[in-house]
């Protein structure tokens, strides 16, 4: 298989991932792996922070722009693709570095993931028709009853927990423990954190700015094309923000706000998942710090293996 040791970048929502990544390509010949279960989907680009057309021409990006708005999207779909990415990267003589904030995409790259048996499609869809008719606090609930390894999400990541533990009667955490070692990449982590209020500072101004940016259109326009609320493209934290302000849930003035308080609370899980549950080698990094400076301080530590 060969070489199998990768850089990969981690951290809370609005730490500043892309920016260090596109910093780190004056120093090494890199592609970026996006590791991010919101900017998959295609025409949400203002709401899911994606890297601009710009930015993308800068440095090659993987994982972007891969399905339509109401379509699912698992980990594991996530891994297998990435196996043809980041062969294509390692082809080409370049490193692939795999950037993003979804811990279970990353943990699919380092760990591994099950192989999901065959379930049963008529109580899938009796499953299904239950699922839906649950408010997300139930959700979650229900997942962390029939799953102790459930690590919190939302309603997506709630109904896989709750799917299959009822339909192969083995909690999904179980699954991936049994599935460890079988992973794509050997991860070797840079984990990039910041103070609290420079981080809460830097998540105020992102809510602003995509506002500023178009968020409320660019959502009308998905919705336009017929997609429910509650798409699986819909339910990422700034965007469901604003499919409630298009269906007068709540005032336009407040919409700012509400994302970065919805955001603030990601990003604590974010931290605590990043902080407990990689597993090797982690270069942790104070953020707050100039993007060059940063940049220059993998890159050495990368080259003579520093960690």
């Amino acid at each position: 298989m060969g070489d199998t040791r990768a850089p990969v970048i981690v951290g809370p929502t609005a730490i500043g991932k892309t920016a260090v990544a596109l910093a780190l390509a004056a120093h090494l010949p890199v592609e970026v792996i996006s590791a991010d279960s919101r900017q998959i989907y295609r025409r949400l680009d203002v709401g899911t922070a994606k890297p601009t057309r710009r930015e993308r021409q800068r440095v090659t990006h993987h994982g972007l722009d891969l399905v339509d708005p109401g379509e699912r999207y698992s980990a594991g779909r996530f891994a297998r693709e990435a196996v043809g990415w980041i062969g294509e990267v390692r082809v080409r003589e370049h490193l692939p570095i795999v950037v993003g904030g979804t811990g279970l995409y990353i943990r699919a790259l380092a760990e591994g993931l099950f192989v999901e048996p065959r379930l049963d499609p008529e109580r899938r869809r009796a499953l299904e028709h239950w699922v839906g008719g649950l408010a997300a606090p139930d959700l979650v609930r229900w997942a962390g009853r029939l799953d102790p390894g459930f690590a919190g999400g939302g309603r997506q990541r709630a109904t896989r927990a709750i799917e299959i533990a009822l339909l192969t009667g083995r909690p999904l955490s179980g699954w991936h423990v049994r599935a460890r070692g079988s992973g794509v990449v050997t991860p070797w982590y840079v984990r990039l954190t910041a103070p609290r209020p420079v981080l809460a500072q830097r998540i105020r101004v992102r809510a602003e700015e995509m506002l500023r940016r178009g968020l409320i259109e660019e959502v009308a326009a998905v919705l336009s094309e017929g997609h429910p609320s509650d798409a699986p493209g819909l339910t990422g934290v700034g965007i469901r923000e604003a499919v409630d302000y298009l269906h007068g849930r709540r005032p336009k003035e407040s919409v700012a706000e509400a994302i970065a308080a919805s955001t603030r609370q990601y990003a604590k899980r974010q931290e605590t998942w990043f902080q407990h549950q990689l597993r090797g080698s982690v270069l942790t990094l104070d953020a707050s710090r100039p993007v060059d400076e940063l940049a220059g301080e993998i890159a050495v530590a990368w080259k003579f293996g520093l960690s």
